[in-house]
């Protein structure tokens, strides 16, 4: 007898609190940014921001972002928890110590430097900048891991809190250092952010108490997590974050090297904060797919909902795009200069797919961690590597034509080719879903 369609409306309940999180979350670059481009020598802040401080960060914390989708999948019973908060405390001490050593030695230079080709005007408060961000990998480990516990258990909505909680800390960071005018611009960015992720794991760590009472009552699972099988199941999920974030730098290093280097590297961050507000609804679905694929009649309703809404962020953009709004956001909210305005509307089109294309990864990513089938993921981050950065490496060796139309055209490409991969790989593991099988942890 065939299934129910799982309710639409129960989708949408555990999904809208998860992108009102990242849209809330995507808002975070825009205000920087904004902010910083009316303080003093904003090309050059907003250069060490977006070139420098941003890209490493990521980089640097690359290992434990997946932990968000590791806990949601896996933090079924009191003894899965505490293995994963074990690898989450030591890798986040592993990573906090490499984030020192970049920021604090010599290994600054040959980064910033030598691999990335930083322009010399952002060494300096790029370097600043980094060391104000010491807390953040750690914050963001204990953060995203514990949002996992809440969203498995039916607390969703909690993890969008605690982003009002984020973007609180942030907003008045920023509103003080706006008002001071004396500060430099990179370091009131990087105070709001890291202000922000520590008040938000506060918070997170404090929600979930009663979740983990609740937890500790669970039987355990029938087959216990062990070192091999979180291996198996993390070590792929990891690459792929840590090879997603190293096409960052790459891509500031590229534009770097390419005509306009200074005005597209300044340009970036704004361009890119607004593009990612409407990619952002759509990356909260992952989590929102892991979540609900167990339930009857999932598969149908769940595919329904990620055409809909890859359907309307795509429309969204169109019309920021095609009428006066990008002007208004990039000249208005943006403040930026009316040479790079001119220089970033152009830009846009070339990234006109990218929000439909991160609701359908999503989908497509969510199926593939829910079934353990991980691999997948690192194999299309990989097609998005090589596309990217042949294109990349082509603008760089023609040097002719902007780095920012360069980036965002290599970006727009090697996500599209990503997504033809995932939807490839997950084919039979939604069949399998479909008929009722289930991978073995």
């Amino acid at each position: 007898m065939p299934q129910s369609p799982l309710p639409m409306r129960r989708v949408v309940q555990t999904w809208w609190p998860l992108a009102a999180s990242w849209l809330l979350m995507s808002l975070e670059l825009p205000a920087l940014s904004a902010v910083v481009a009316r303080l003093d020598n904003p090309e050059i802040n907003l250069a060490a921001y977006g070139g420098i401080v941003f890209p490493l960060a990521l980089i640097i914390e690359s290992p434990i972002i997946m932990l968000l989708a590791a806990s949601t999948a896996l933090s079924r019973d009191w003894d899965s928890y505490r293995k994963l908060r074990r690898y989450m405390m030591g890798a986040s001490a592993l990573l906090t110590l490499l984030h020192l050593l970049v920021a604090f030695t010599p290994l600054y230079d040959v980064v910033v430097r030598g691999l990335l080709g930083a322009p010399a005007e952002i060494v300096e408060p790029g370097r600043i900048g980094l060391l104000i961000m010491t807390p953040w990998t750690w914050s963001i480990a204990y953060r995203r891991f514990n949002q996992g516990v809440l969203i498995r258990f039916g607390h969703s909505r909690s993890v969008g809190v605690g982003t009002v909680v984020r973007l609180g800390a942030n907003g008045l960071v920023l509103t003080v250092g706006y008002l001071s005018g004396t500060v430099p611009g990179i370091v009131v960015a990087t105070s709001a952010v890291a202000t922000g992720v520590i008040g938000e794991a506060i918070y997170v760590g404090l929600r979930v108490r009663p979740v983990l009472r609740r937890l500790r009552e669970l039987p355990p699972v029938p087959r216990p997590l062990t070192a091999r099988s979180f291996a198996r199941f993390y070590v792929p999920l990891a690459l792929t974050s840590l090879l997603t974030l190293l096409i960052q730098p790459l891509g500031s290093a590229a534009l770097g090297r390419m005509p306009m280097a200074l005005e597209s590297l300044a340009v970036w961050p704004v361009v890119s904060g607004l593009v990612f507000i409407l990619r952002s609804v759509g990356m909260g679905y992952n989590e929102a797919v892991i979540a609900l694929l167990d339930e009857p009649g999932a598969v149908p309703s769940l595919r329904r909902f990620a055409v809909y809404l890859s359907t309307l962020t795509t429309l969204a953009l169109l019309v920021v795009v095609a009428t006066p709004l990008s002007s208004f956001w990039l000249g208005g909210v943006s403040s930026l200069a009316p040479a790079l305005v001119a220089l970033a509307q152009p830009a846009l089109w070339l990234a006109l797919p990218m929000p439909g294309l991160s609701v359908l990864q999503s989908w497509y990513q969510g199926t593939l961690v829910h079934s353990r089938h991980t691999r997948g993921i690192t194999e299309a981050v990989v097609v998005f590597m090589l596309v990217c950065g042949a294109i990349l490496g082509a603008g760089v060796m023609g040097g002719q034509t902007p780095g920012l139309y360069v980036g965002l055209g290599a970006f727009s490409a090697a996500t599209f080719l990503q997504t033809i991969w995932l939807w490839w790989r997950s084919r039979p593991v939604l069949r399998a879903v479909v008929s009722g099988y289930a991978a073995p942890l």
